[in-house]
């Protein structure tokens, strides 16, 4: 099965992603390429494949990519071959990606299940995304104007989950996880 996880900047996405995967082994994640330099901490094959700008365009034209958005200035962008490659090992696949990435996953995969993460609320995620120490005040703007109009399309998702308390929202994840493959398995029957 296809699952996606999106939500705006400062979530939190990140930091479930990686518990959901410390709990579970058969889940495999699709690591996305981006054209950002990393931030403290990340790490080129884990965190994202970095490239430059001028790779990303070439790797576009190539016709490397599901589906990739520019975002914050930045590219990102999912490897065709390295899904393709996943879901040949009998893996199912979690994807990170942006609200843009989600909605072009989904018009690809019906099969694929959508999961949108939500802040407590606006003051939070502001809070959260000024704690990183990462952002000038141009690109917290950026990210602030771009949230809200991600936040709109929440209800384009399946599943709705508040990152209020991580333990909270990685157990209703798993959850929705579980109940769609069960789903699945079922539908085969």
């Amino acid at each position: 099965m296809l699952f996606v996880i999106s939500g705006p900047s400062g979530v939190g996405k990140g930091t479930v992603i990686q518990e959901i995967l410390r709990r579970r082994q058969d889940l495999s994640v699709s690591i996305s390429y981006t054209s950002r330099a990393p931030r403290a901490g990340e790490t080129d094959g884990l965190s994202y494949f970095f490239v430059s700008r001028a790779v990303f365009e070439q790797m576009v034209a190539a016709g490397e990519f599901l589906e990739y958005a520019e975002v914050h200035r930045n590219y990102y962008g999912t490897s065709r071959a390295q899904v393709r490659k996943m879901l040949d090992s009998g893996r199912n696949v979690l994807f990170e990606v942006d609200v843009q990435g989600g909605i072009n996953l989904r018009r690809q995969f019906k099969e694929l299940r959508s999961i949108f993460i939500l802040p407590p609320g606006e003051a939070e995620l502001v809070k959260r995304i000024k704690n990183r120490g990462t952002e000038t005040p141009e690109t917290l703007r950026l990210r602030l104007e771009t949230m809200r109009g991600e936040m709109l399309k929440a209800g384009e998702y399946d599943y709705q989950v508040v990152n209020n308390k991580l333990d909270a929202c990685v157990e209703k994840i798993n959850k929705i996880i579980d109940r769609e493959i069960k789903l699945e398995k079922e539908s085969r029957r």
